[in-house]
């Protein structure tokens, strides 16, 4: 194999750029051009190609966000649009394809692999960890330390004004941000979609630890919780326990800066991992990490499959909490 594309799609993440980092010097050591394809799918549609080399990566690793930038493209979820993909890939000699990014990168990526010979790989890297096979996706550790030190700080003036502070944090349909943040955090509740949430129950416990000398609590609130909106769930509890409530939506400010230390190391071996897949003949691999081990696990198996949540993990939070 002579030349490689490599590509960043969807959300961004920190730490894509230490994986665009390490599959660019690990592919050119073993003798391997690579293209990085800028904005995604939607710069391959348009032929946004530019060629890498160890010095176009140079201090990137610290970086947030990607140079090759990001998009999302609906073209992609056709087999028009794919075919054009494929061909301008052909066209450019490039035979393997490492694609950086979530669940909808890779469904893309999926059929790309089952409609021509092309090899593809994927590096996980979404803030939302919700990739089936691996225990960590790039960019999740960075996510959870950011809303952490957020929920720290809000702590302060929540302590000084005697409040409930309802903290709603990232994760599109799936609680991992929440639920490791606000253990970490020291949330009294955590709302998650996979678990249902009885408001009453809410406030029959706000009301206990009230009760208990409890000047103040936080609430973390995962975005894609079954409940409603936070702002509906405190307006909820203020009505109820006549509490003086705030919310604080931390939004894509979890998405953005440096990389934590295991964010960029993550990043690196995976990077590494979807280099060698490729050049061992893999075709349609996501690359992970399992109990410290790498994976490769198939594109169909990371798309269709649910990465489940410790929802045991979540009772135990509320003793800590107490």
């Amino acid at each position: 194999m002579q030349k490689i594309g490599v590509l960043t799609s969807g959300g961004d993440a920190p730490g894509m750029n230490a994986c665009i980092r390490a599959v660019v010097r690990s592919a050119v050591q073993r003798g391997v051009d690579v293209v990085g394809i800028r904005r995604g799918y939607d710069g391959l549609l348009n032929g946004e190609l530019v060629k890498l080399n160890r010095r176009a990566v140079a201090n990137i690793i610290q970086r947030g966000g990607t140079i090759l930038e990001s998009s999302r493209c609906d073209e992609m979820k056709t087999a028009e649009g794919r075919r054009k993909g494929i061909q301008i890939l052909e066209r450019e000699g490039i035979e393997g394809l490492v694609v950086i990014g979530g669940d909808g990168t890779f469904r893309a990526a999926a059929a790309m692999a089952q409609e021509s010979q092309l090899k593809l790989a994927g590096i996980p890297a979404t803030i939302d960890n919700d990739v089936y096979g691996t225990d960590y996706a790039v960019g999740f550790d960075t996510a959870i330390n950011t809303a952490m030190e957020a929920i720290d700080r809000i702590r302060d003036t929540a302590d000084a004004f005697e409040r409930v502070f309802f903290v709603e944090v990232m994760g599109r349909l799936s609680g991992f941000i929440a639920l490791e943040v606000g253990v970490a955090g020291g949330a009294e509740e955590i709302i998650i979609p996979e678990k249902e949430t009885d408001l009453e129950d809410l406030c029959r416990t706000l009301k206990e630890s009230f009760k208990k000398g409890k000047r103040s609590s936080i609430i973390v609130v995962a975005e894609g919780n079954e409940v409603g909106h936070t702002v509906q769930i405190a307006q909820y509890v203020q009505f109820r326990l006549k509490a003086n409530c705030r919310v604080c939506i931390l939004g894509h400010l979890q998405r953005g800066g440096a990389p934590t230390a295991r964010d960029r190391v993550l990043a690196s071996k995976l990077g590494i991992a979807a280099v060698d897949a490729i050049l061992n003949g893999r075709q349609g691999h996501v690359v992970g990490e399992k109990k410290g081990e790498r994976v490769c696990i198939p594109f169909h198996e990371a798309c269709e499959r649910k990465k489940e949540l410790d929802t045991c993990f979540l009772e135990s939070s509320k003793v800590l909490a107490m």
